[in-house]
Parts: C-alpha cells; sequence; structure tokens
C-alpha cells in the first residue's frame, strides 16, 4: 500500500513537473507578442528605431520558443496556434504599420494597402506553415519566414535611419520592398531552415572562428551587419532556385531514355 501511494505521489508530481514545463515555451511566445506589441506603440509614437529593434527580439523570443518546447519535449498544439497569433502581431502588423508610419504615409491609399498586403501575407504565410506541418521536411521553409520577413524590413529601417538616408528615400522604395517580401513569403521558394543537427555536429574550428567574427560584426556595427544578413537570407531563397533550375536544365538527358545521361 505504502509503494502504492508513493508511485501515485510521483505521478501527481510528474503532471505537475509538465503542466509548468508547459509554461516555458507559451512564456517566450508571450514575451514575442509582447515586444511585438511594444514595437506597434513605438512606432505610433514615431520611435521608430526602438520599434525595430522591438521587433529583432520578438524574432529572436519566437526563435527560443520552439527550440525550448522541442528540447522539453512540450511541443503541443495549442502552443502552434498561440505561436501563430504572437507572430502576426509581432511581425505582420508590427513592420507593416512601421514602414507605413515612416515612409509610405506620403503615398496614401497605395501606401496603407502595400503595409496591409504585408500583414496579409503574412497570416497566409503562418496559415500554410500550420496546415504543412508534419508534412514537408523540416529542413527547408516553403516561402520566406515572416520573422525573416519582419527582421529584414526592421534592418532596413535602422540601416537606413543609421545611415540618414531615411528622408532622402523615396517611399517608393519601402514600398517596393514590402511587395517583394510579401511574395516571398507566399511563394514556393525554399528557405534554409538550419535545423540540420549535422550543421553544429559537422562544425569545425575555422567554422566556430567565421561564427565569432559574425558575433563581433553584429555588436559592433549591429545596424549594417544586421541588415546585410537579412539582404543575404532573403536573396539566398531565390538564387539557390535559379542555381537549381540551371542544373536541371543543364543535364543532359538521353532521347531514347528519359534518365540523365551520366
Amino acid at each position: 500500500m505504502r509503494n502504492k501511494n508513493q508511485r501515485r505521489h510521483r505521478l501527481v508530481e510528474s503532471q505537475k513537473l509538465r503542466r509548468g514545463v508547459y509554461i516555458l515555451p507559451n512564456l517566450f511566445t508571450t514575451l514575442n507578442a509582447l515586444f511585438g506589441f511594444f514595437a506597434i506603440v513605438s512606432a505610433i509614437h514615431g520611435k521608430y528605431v526602438t520599434a525595430s529593434v522591438t521587433i529583432i527580439l520578438a524574432a529572436l523570443f519566437d526563435g527560443l520558443d520552439g527550440k525550448i518546447a522541442r528540447a522539453t519535449n512540450t511541443a503541443s498544439r495549442f502552443g502552434v496556434e498561440y505561436d501563430s497569433l504572437a507572430d502576426l502581431i509581432s511581425f505582420g502588423v508590427a513592420p507593416g504599420l512601421l514602414i507605413y508610419l515612416m515612409a509610405l504615409q506620403p503615398l496614401g491609399r497605395v501606401g496603407w494597402l502595400a503595409a496591409f498586403l504585408f500583414t496579409i501575407c503574412g497570416a497566409l504565410r503562418l496559415a500554410r506553415f500550420n496546415t504543412q506541418t508534419g508534412t514537408v521536411s523540416s529542413e527547408y521553409f516553403v516561402g520566406l519566414p515572416i520573422p525573416a520577413a519582419a527582421s529584414m524590413a526592421a534592418s532596413t529601417v535602422l540601416f537606413t535611419i543609421h545611415a540618414g538616408i531615411h528622408t532622402a528615400l523615396s517611399p517608393f522604395v519601402f514600398m517596393v520592398m514590402l511587395y517583394v517580401l510579401s511574395f516571398l513569403m507566399v511563394s514556393n521558394i525554399r528557405y534554409n531552415s538550419f535545423k540540420k543537427s549535422e550543421l553544429f555536429k559537422r562544425m569545425n574550428f575555422n567554422v566556430l572562428v567565421g561564427l565569432i567574427l559574425i558575433l563581433v560584426f553584429i555588436a559592433a556595427q549591429p545596424q549594417i551587419a544586421l541588415f546585410t544578413i537579412g539582404v543575404l537570407y532573403v536573396s539566398s531563397g531565390p538564387l539557390a532556385a535559379l542555381l537549381r533550375r540551371r542544373k536541371d536544365t543543364s543535364v543532359p538527358v538521353d532521347e531514347e531514355h528519359p534518365r540523365p545521361v551520366p
């Protein structure tokens, strides 16, 4: 009887711990939404640098909540849906409003429609991602991830303000950027998810030194570094797709046999 009570007590304690662990990834998701909402408030008050920084911080917490959920085996359907709602605030509404208030207001209806397009394409990207969970390889994303699109928009604001060219640039430059990011989010272009465990298992000394240099670059010139990294990642998808298509069309094919000739 005593052993039975002890097992029951351990089961109850285990269930309490499990409920407590579930709070952890959702707490990071809440911080994601908090920073996204604060970015909206900052943009409304004209604090565009603060808004951009908080969007990037929201992206950081968004990346952490998923990793924590997988590491603690606490992933749930509730967490997926909650994460999507938080992402829509932080990476759909916040950057769209930020770009509109900072640059697109002179364009009137055309300006806010561009911001709306970015937001709605982000929502479509999230909905498609949720429906493809478990059916698409986790090694890549189909379409530009919405946190990456939002970070690209935020880092562009930081870079242009740092360079002192945000007022000199035409509003159409920012509008075109939103259109391009919107298209990439709903496209079928693949982007590396960096979820391959081999990427970290095979890391050698030179790669480690390279990562350290990147961190030093970010610490020394965060506005330039974040903008550069954003441009490289956003352009990596279309460039990789073009290279794959060029490779496929350049392979000679035997007319009698459909297989490529070795």
